[in-house]
């Protein structure tokens, strides 16, 4: 993709197909029954949503051309495993897996070198945690997995932060008519009085609209600098749940922001 054109991987993209959701539907129908044509219309038909899971991935510096053919490719394993007798829209299953595909790119294409065992680790973790969500019915701690897979508590936590994704400073936060805001823009400089009254102004505001528990997590991993696992042990909850009270609590920021 190019900053003032609509190509990518040599697709005009402004061209693309939308299918409705009647139209989704048939296609969907007609790939289980075997129609490759179909199948082939119905991925032609969703590229658009490849895009704008791309476009969220826009401030890393990754080669677009490349994170838009492997969204494709979650597209395609989206395509293929749909449940049609369930009661969901094929973009709610499919953009889970297109940024799933895309993430899981960009982690084994980390500067940052993992070892094997570590990352194999971090996903048996991962598998784990799944499992003991369905079985248990609620998050399981860290403790819980490392006895699931009868390993130690320190070598999981170790593993679970190694895979964690890190973010540029250059990512963008924010975006309203051209005009970005990025991570780099939210750290303070003791330097610039003026600078920091509006942000503590902007931040102050944007943090009201948290919960008491979302406020503490920003507080202590903002402006205390501490990492998610210190966080995790201090509140009582597990990593995982940190890292996605975090995420959502950013989200809401940035909405207000």
């Amino acid at each position: 993709m190019y900053y003032n054109k609509v190509e990518i991987c040599g697709v005009n993209t402004s061209e693309l197909k939308v299918l409705n959701d009647e139209e989704k539907r048939e296609l969907l129908e007609k790939t289980k029954q075997g129609d490759e044509q179909a199948r082939r219309e119905l991925i032609n038909g969703n590229l658009r949503l490849v895009l704008s899971v791309v476009q969220r991935f826009t401030g890393r510096r990754e080669n677009l051309d490349d994170l838009f053919q492997v969204g494709c490719i979650g597209l395609v394993k989206a395509v293929d495993n749909f449940n049609i007798d369930l009661d969901v829209k094929f973009s709610t299953y499919a953009v889970p897996m297109i940024i799933g595909e895309i993430r899981r790119y960009l982690r084994d294409n980390n500067s940052i070198r993992i070892s094997r065992s570590v990352r194999d680790l971090a996903y048996r973790a991962l598998q784990a945690k799944e499992e003991l969500i369905r079985t248990k019915e609620c998050e399981p701690t860290v403790d819980d997995i490392a006895k699931h897979l009868g390993e130690s508590k320190e070598s999981i936590v170790r593993a679970m932060e190694a895979i964690i994704e890190p973010i540029s400073l250059y990512e963008p936060v924010y975006n309203e008519g051209g005009d970005s805001i990025y991570v780099m823009d939210q750290i303070s400089d003791t330097n610039s009085s003026d600078e920091i009254w509006l942000e503590n102004i902007a931040l102050k505001q944007a943090m009201n609209g948290l919960n008491e528990r979302e406020r503490t997590i920003i507080n202590l991993r903002y402006y205390k600098n501490k990492t998610q696992m210190e966080i995790a042990e201090e509140i009582g909850i597990s990593q995982a749940q940190v890292s996605r009270l975090e995420k959502g609590a950013l989200e809401h920021m940035r909405k207000q922001i």
